[in-house]
């Protein structure tokens, strides 16, 4: 993301950036994310890393879930296998799904559609963030993105995207959410 940042396109000239990364915590995320957001601003995308995946995964929606088996790295480890008792199952973006994964197929990114965000800090992040801007302002999106290349790899290793292609999927995803947002 801070490398995203420091590029300079004429798409992006008129942008205002905040870049921070949250900490791996449940509570973090709760103390962190609030005043990121009061800040109003018209894109939050987020990202994470999900080592198993194999391409950039765009979620299209935060489930009502998070697990109770794995503690984050404060320690805590959660009583509830839901994160609103008695509401919905998922919340849905409202970012323009199709356009985004255009974008990053254009660049001959690997990428696809999720409906899975997963039950540890990725979703418990873009709930809060959704449940947040309640389908209005700001848009708001997820990305999951799997682990960097930022070595040689072992002969017969899976390949690993290289740190210049999640940058300038980066730079795609927040041409095209700018894009949406000017709509």
């Amino acid at each position: 993301m801070k490398a995203l940042a420091r590029r300079r396109r004429l798409a992006l000239a008129d942008l205002t950036y905040t870049v921070h990364v949250l900490t791996t915590a449940y509570a973090a995320v709760d103390r962190e994310l609030p005043p990121l957001l009061a800040a109003t601003p018209d894109i939050v995308l987020m990202f994470g890393v999900a080592g198993r995946r194999r391409e950039l995964c765009i979620e299209t929606q935060a489930r009502n879930a998070r697990s109770v088996l794995y503690p984050d790295a404060a320690g805590c480890r959660p009583s509830s296998g839901v994160l609103a008792s008695g509401g919905v199952a998922a919340l849905r973006g409202a970012a323009p799904f199709a356009r985004l994964l255009g974008a990053l197929r254009g660049r001959r990114i690997p990428a696809r559609l999720s409906r899975d965000a997963g039950r540890y800090l990725c979703n418990y992040a873009y709930w809060r963030a959704l449940e947040s801007a309640g389908g209005r302002r700001p848009l708001v999106q997820f990305v999951h993105i799997p682990e960097v290349a930022l070595a040689p790899r072992r002969r017969g290793a899976r390949p690993l995207p290289a740190f210049s292609s999640l940058v300038a999927a980066g730079e795609a995803l927040l041409v095209a959410l700018l894009a949406a947002s000017r709509r």
